[in-house]
């Protein structure tokens, strides 16, 4: 008897032992794939950001680290964090054995060479290591055939292909962070996830949306006794001030916070993301024609939100004006029932559904929100998705409002989660889950009646709009899919609200 518990240990820690390599060949794999089709985009349009990101490469090798947020050079000011502006610093140097003239700071604006874009596209694959591992370190533990599934959800995302490897960014190795942060305090490290946060937090600001998450979590799961609040304080404030203290040095802090929060650039991109603000946008158009059709006088801004022109400007003609603080208040009251269940039930097994939702709080009420923003909580929500059929239909739905025209990730995607949940019998399922995984991934009638909408749009916007009105109204195409997919989404945020109330 003694031998055999003995056997068992073992055995037990064998496989204890194998664990934190498990999966390694399947993510390597995966990852060299999407790399190889990343590869082939390298020829494909790129848009501003490309020279956005290539000036700052000359922006931060040409100046000193005193000017490198005030420069002007070029209109496209540095107003990402200081460890995001170290990091051109350091792709500078390679950039600079490449081709000189990418890292000149006058003779390279609007430079697109040969050289510029194959060196900067090999640079968002290259830091996409991070995304390949922060994946990889969150799904270790699952099964094998889930791991495989959130690989192919993330890695082959159409959403990251377009954003980073053909319109350019670098939101894939951001993402790695991100889920890096979680998958230390998925594992009970609390005080290494949140110094991974708060380094996130010095590359892109943008993630701030989840911090009130992050904080009370945080604050109920592992700050038990001062010490511990007091080490956790420190961690973050070392991060924060590694970043930001020569800035505060050359007492240029106000400086370095204008250029992170613009506020004066509008509620809305000049392409609405298709959030709340996008629907009362779209109320505040149809108010005003309808008044004016009545004979009344309404001032109207031509073009004010659908121009493409950034600025302060009174861009409703008729529904009250919306400031950033009140955009922030609605994001914090929206995310306010994530925070009471977090304080209440500060579990780790609760914390990646409240990232996402805090994500989609931020892109349905934020302030001048992009439409890339959604990758924020599309990515994260994949591994949220593969342990629950009711999210993996949420998952499902709103990558089809996002990427309609992106036909072959989504029905990867449905028979991947339709094989994960196929019908099954096994009693450790419960009633309620077993209900739903023997209706597998179909949708609902109203998912149904809302995607056949959306290729019918779809259809209206690339072969009718133009036939019917020709150069007039260029921008109704793109407002008719903002509001639509607005519609979608809302209707995503409030499935998310229910499964946070659910927790």
């Amino acid at each position: 008897m003694r031998g055999t518990k003995q056997q068992q240990q073992h055995e037990l820690q064998r496989q204890q032992a194998q664990k934190p390599m498990n999966g390694l060949r399947e993510v390597l794999w995966m990852a060299s794939v999407a790399t190889c089709i990343k590869m082939l985009l390298m020829p494909t349009y790129h848009s501003t950001d490309f020279e956005v990101h290539r000036h700052w490469l000359a922006l931060t090798a040409s100046l000193p680290l005193n000017q490198w947020y005030i420069d002007e050079t070029s209109p496209w000011t540095l107003d990402y964090p200081p460890f995001f502006a170290w990091f051109e610093y350091v792709l500078s140097f390679f950039a600079r054995i490449v081709d000189p003239v990418i890292v000149d700071l006058t003779r390279g604006l609007k430079y697109d060479a040969a050289s510029a874009v194959y060196f900067q596209r090999g640079s968002v694959m290259c830091s996409d290591l991070l995304l390949f591992l922060g994946t990889w370190r969150f799904c270790r533990n699952f099964p094998l055939k889930l791991q495989i599934l959130s690989y192919l959800a993330i890695f082959f995302s159409p959403g990251l292909l377009m954003v980073d490897h053909i319109h350019f960014q670098y939101n894939g190795f951001l993402l790695g962070v991100l889920l890096l942060s979680v998958s230390y305090l998925k594992e009970g490290n609390d005080l290494t996830g949140g110094i991974m946060f708060a380094i996130l937090l010095c590359f892109k600001h943008l993630f701030a949306i989840a911090a009130p998450v992050y904080f009370v979590y945080l604050l109920r799961h592992y700050c038990h006794d001062l010490a511990r609040f007091l080490k956790l304080g420190f961690s973050v404030m070392l991060v924060i001030l590694t970043a930001f203290g020569p800035f505060l040095y050359y007492g240029q802090i106000a400086q370095v916070l204008r250029r992170l929060f613009p506020f004066g650039r509008g509620l809305c991109h000049a392409y609405w993301a298709p959030n709340f603000w996008a629907l009362y946008n779209a109320v505040d158009k149809m108010l005003s024609y309808l008044l004016r059709m009545l004979g009344f006088d309404v001032v109207m801004e031509k073009a004010a939100m659908t121009g493409g022109l950034v600025g302060d400007s009174k861009a409703h003609a008729i529904l009250p004006q919306i400031t950033p603080g009140l955009s922030m208040f609605l994001v914090l009251l929206s995310m306010s029932p994530c925070l009471i269940k977090i304080w209440r039930k500060p579990r780790r097994d609760n914390l990646l559904i409240c990232v996402v939702y805090a994500y989609t709080c931020g892109y349905i009420f934020g302030w001048h929100v992009h439409e890339k923003a959604s990758l924020h909580f599309v990515i994260p929500l994949v591994l949220a998705a593969v342990d629950s059929v009711k999210v993996a239909k949420e998952y499902y739905f709103v990558s089809i409002v996002k990427m309609i025209f992106l036909v072959l990730h989504s029905t990867a995607m449905w028979y991947g989660f339709a094989i994960n949940f196929a019908p099954q019998t096994q009693t450790s399922v419960k009633e309620s889950e077993l209900k739903e995984r023997n209706g597998c991934m179909s949708l609902c009638i109203k998912k149904k009646m809302f995607i056949a909408g959306l290729v019918g749009l779809e259809i209206y916007v690339q072969l009718i709009h133009h036939l019917v009105f020709e150069e007039r109204l260029p921008f109704l195409p793109l407002m008719l899919i903002s509001v639509y997919c607005s519609i979608g989404l809302m209707y995503a945020w409030l499935k998310q609200l229910s499964f946070v109330i659910e927790l």
